[in-house]
């Protein structure tokens, strides 16, 4: 399917190029989005795992919330 563009008012056909170079950028595009789910889960994971390891520790909620924020 063909993808336009609009310059100076027309609407302009991509050229094989440009089809390519927008297909690599919305490939590009959707690995840069699960690369940041990946880091905000891995995050997630991470303080959960922080947490347990403080309770093993003897600390309180109290004192882990206070530390954590």
């Amino acid at each position: 399917m063909t993808r336009y563009r609009h310059h100076n008012g027309q609407r302009i056909p991509f050229t094989a190029e440009e089809e390519t170079q927008r297909d690599a950028d919305i490939a590009q595009a959707v690995i840069d989005r699960q690369t940041d789910a990946d880091l905000i889960a891995q995050k997630v994971t991470d303080k959960a795992s922080a947490v347990s390891k403080l309770e093993v520790l003897g600390l309180s909620s109290s004192e882990i919330d206070a530390l954590t924020k």
